[in-house]
C-alpha cells in the first residue's frame, strides 16, 4: 500500500526533473572537444512556445525557480479559457525541464537592465509615435510587415507563432523564423564580420563550433527603430548590440538555446538568458503578411480622427 502523500510524490519527481535538467546543463559545459567532422545536427522544425516570460515577475522576485505545485498551477492557468486574448500564450512545454520563473538568467534578479539615459529617451519617443502614429514609419516593423522580432537574436519566444525551421550544411545554418518569414545565414565558412557599414535587420551571424556546442556572434545590426514597444513591448537595440548564443542538444528533440547580450548604449550592463526549442512535427506555415500592410491605412486614418 502507497503510504507516501501525493504532494511529496510530486515534490520528489519536480526535484528529480530539475536535477536532471541541472545535470545536462553541466555535461553541455564539460563536453570534451569533438572531431571537427562530427557535429550535431540542428535541422528541423523547432518551436520555442513556453509559459516562462522574458522577465521575472514581481511576486516571485526572489524565487529563479518554480516548486512543482506552482508549475502545475501555472500549466491549469495557461491551458484554461482566458476573456484577454493577449494574455495567451503558446505554452509548448511549460516551464519544463529547468522551472525557471524568467528567461532571463543574469541579472540576478531575472530582470532586463536599466536603460542609458539615451536608450530610455527613444524608448519614450518610440512607444509615444507607436500609440499617435501619423505616417507608415511610426508603426511598429511587424504592422509594416518589415520584420518581427523574434526572428532577431537573441530569439525571445512571442505569444504565437514561436516556431523555427533550420537548415544545416557544412558552410552555414540557416534559422528561418514564422514570423515574419525571415531567414537568418549563420556562416560557418568566414571568421569576420562585414564591414562596419552595413548594416542588417537580423545583424550578421558567424557561427563556430567549440564542442558539439554551436556559439553564435552576432553584430552590424541597424538601429530597427529600437523595437521598444513593438509587438506588444519587445525589448531594444541599437546599432552597437553584440550577441552571442550557444545551441546544444540536450536530446534528440531538445535544444538548449542560450545568450547573452551586451549593448553599452542602450543598456547598463550585459544580460543573459536561456530556453529551449522543441522539435516539432511540422514545419512552419507560410507567413503571408500582407493583412498589416491593408490595415494600415485603415489605423492611420483612425489616429488621425482621435483628438490630440
Amino acid at each position: 500500500m502507497d503510504t507516501i502523500p501525493s504532494s511529496r510524490r510530486r515534490n520528489t519527481a519536480g526535484f528529480f526533473r530539475v536535477l536532471a535538467f541541472s545535470t545536462a546543463l553541466s555535461l553541455v559545459a564539460q563536453t570534451p572537444q569533438r572531431s571537427a567532422s562530427v557535429h550535431p545536427d540542428f535541422g528541423g522544425a523547432w518551436s520555442s512556445a513556453t509559459a516562462i516570460p522574458l522577465e521575472r515577475p514581481a511576486k516571485l522576485k526572489d524565487q529563479p525557480f518554480y516548486t512543482p505545485e506552482q508549475a502545475a498551477q501555472l500549466q491549469k492557468k495557461a491551458r484554461g479559457a482566458d476573456d484577454d486574448p493577449l494574455s495567451r500564450l503558446e505554452t509548448g512545454s511549460l516551464m519544463l525541464p529547468s522551472l525557471r520563473t524568467s528567461i532571463i538568467t543574469e541579472p540576478a534578479n531575472g530582470l532586463l537592465p536599466s536603460l542609458t539615459p539615451a536608450a530610455a529617451a527613444a524608448k519614450k519617443a518610440r512607444v509615444e509615435r507607436l500609440h499617435h502614429p501619423s505616417e507608415a514609419k511610426d508603426m511598429g516593423t511587424q504592422d509594416r510587415c518589415l520584420v518581427f522580432p523574434t526572428s532577431v537574436p537573441p530569439m525571445i519566444p512571442y505569444r504565437y507563432n514561436s516556431n523555427y525551421q533550420i537548415v544545416q550544411t557544412g558552410d552555414a545554418v540557416v534559422v528561418e523564423a514564422e514570423m515574419i518569414h525571415e531567414a537568418r545565414i549563420i556562416r560557418l565558412d568566414r571568421s569576420t564580420h562585414l564591414p562596419s557599414n552595413v548594416r542588417q535587420w537580423l545583424g550578421d551571424s558567424v557561427g563556430h563550433w567549440e564542442g558539439a556546442t554551436l556559439v553564435v556572434e552576432t553584430t552590424n545590426f541597424n538601429d530597427a527603430g529600437g523595437f521598444y514597444g513593438d509587438a506588444g513591448g519587445m525589448y531594444g537595440w541599437d546599432r552597437n548590440m553584440h550577441v552571442v548564443e550557444r545551441f546544444s542538444l540536450l536530446d534528440a528533440n531538445t535544444i538548449l538555446y542560450r545568450f547573452e547580450v551586451e549593448d553599452p548604449t542602450a543598456y547598463t550592463q550585459p544580460w543573459k538568458g536561456e530556453l529551449t526549442f522543441n522539435r516539432v512535427l511540422n514545419p512552419p506555415f507560410e507567413y503571408a503578411c500582407a493583412e498589416g500592410n491593408q490595415d494600415l491605412p485603415n489605423i492611420l486614418k483612425l489616429s488621425a480622427s482621435q483628438p490630440k
